[in-house]
């Protein structure tokens, strides 16, 4: 067998379909952001703004977080030094569950590693552990979520993208007494639109279905403490399991459940992707928890967020750039081809130094490529006017479709 023929077969393959995927070597500049330097072989040629970061708050910046960060590397050291059951459980890690608990109005939470790992593990260990048990989970359910359910080996039955009516129909052909476990998202990160929670929980709660949300593009960006959609909705309290990140709006790194104290430690004691994982470094937990905190008790980032993404959709409308339109911060520019989308995505950081990163397939369906565009409260009137006349320009280079302006 040649390996090395069918690794590159393969990767000229996606090569020709437009989906390879390159990395654009960046380093952001602290107290800059969205400001970044750009390298090309480890050497740098010039300066980029930032679009498409997950960052949406800028929080991976700010004094708070970046003050906890350095205070505990000097009294902590560097890493957790090793798993959380063997020697790993730091001060700042219980620190930091109390305030995801509290976020949540949860009796608990449990870190994970990263929000894939929370999901992998809390997903595949709930759904491998009840006994029969059976996963409704929602059609366009992030990767992680899919792995977790596939590893349970649970019987898993998929509904309707945010189609009420389907689920209750399939929990209806359930029988009674059957674990059920219904998984969705709130903000669903590529359409950008937003789950309807309430009427989900209605129907899990007519079928006694434990309920388990992915809030992590919903996280310190919702709510008037950043607890996320269901916070906003008044709805934290029907949820058994609410999953987030610290890698988007929090700024720093890691994934979480927040649920009963029993069902956390029912994961804490059986899932392989927390007891086999080196912990997070304190030092991460304690920027992680700084950050929770001032987003509890600040309004000013979510308000000018909310302000910027209102300016760049209408900019986007004025000059007839497709976009879809949701109720959420996340802006997908539509291109409609892997080809066109990676070459604007070339031309905007080579010629403007704008950096958007294209969305291809797999991630999104063939036919539906897109530039996501996530704006965040440090980008300025200024970077706004430079992305749309950059995306105007192009847009015209390459004679696609514009769409008139609403009446």
């Amino acid at each position: 067998m040649d390996y090395e023929a069918l690794f590159s077969e393969q990767l000229d393959g996606l090569r020709e379909a437009g989906n390879y995927r390159v990395f654009h070597e960046i380093e952001r500049k602290q107290g800059q952001f969205p400001n970044a330097r750009r390298y090309r072989d480890s050497v740098e040629i010039g300066e980029v703004t930032v679009w498409c970061s997950n960052d949406y708050l800028g929080m991976g910046q700010h004094p708070k977080v970046l003050g906890a960060m350095h205070a505990t590397l000097d009294s902590c050291g560097a890493g957790a030094g090793g798993t959380r059951n063997i020697s790993g459980t730091n001060h700042q890690h219980v620190l930091l569950e109390r305030e995801l608990a509290d976020l949540h109005g949860k009796e608990a939470a449990l870190l994970f590693t990263s929000g894939y790992v929370s999901n992998w593990a809390a997903l595949g260990t709930l759904a491998a552990r009840m006994p029969n048990c059976v996963v409704l989970s929602d059609a366009l359910n992030h990767a992680s979520m899919i792995e977790g359910i596939r590893h349970s080996r649970a019987e898993c039955l998929r509904f309707r993208h945010n189609d009420v009516a389907h689920l209750d129909e399939l929990l209806s052909q359930v029988e009674p007494g059957r674990p059920k476990l219904v998984a969705f998202e709130s903000v669903y990160s590529m359409d950008g639109d937003i789950a309807p929670i309430a009427e989900i929980l209605d129907v899990c709660e007519k079928h006694g279905a434990l309920s388990y949300i992915d809030e992590v593009h919903a996280v310190g960006l919702y709510g008037p403490r950043g607890g996320g959609i269901a916070e906003r909705e008044v709805l934290m309290d029907r949820i058994d399991v609410i999953e987030g990140t610290l890698g988007k709006a929090y700024g720093v790194m890691g994934g979480y459940i927040a649920a009963s104290k029993n069902l956390c430690d029912f994961v804490r004691s059986f899932a392989s992707g927390f007891i086999f994982s080196t912990a997070l470094p304190p030092a991460i937990a304690a920027g992680a928890a700084a950050s929770i905190r001032h987003l509890k008790e600040s309004q000013i980032e979510r308000t000018r967020h909310q302000n910027r993404v209102k300016i760049v959709r209408q900019r986007l409308d004025a000059m007839g750039i497709p976009h879809l339109d949701n109720p959420s911060h996340i802006i997908p520019v539509m291109v409609g081809d892997a080809h066109h989308a990676k070459m604007i995505s070339d031309w905007l950081m080579d010629n403007h130094g704008i950096y958007v990163q294209p969305i291809n397939y797999p991630t999104v369906p063939k036919g539906t490529e897109r530039l996501r565009i996530t704006p965040s409260p440090v980008h300025t009137d200024g970077d706004i006017d430079k992305l749309t006349e950059a995306l105007s320009e192009i847009w015209g280079m390459c004679a696609l479709a514009r769409v008139p302006m609403a009446a």
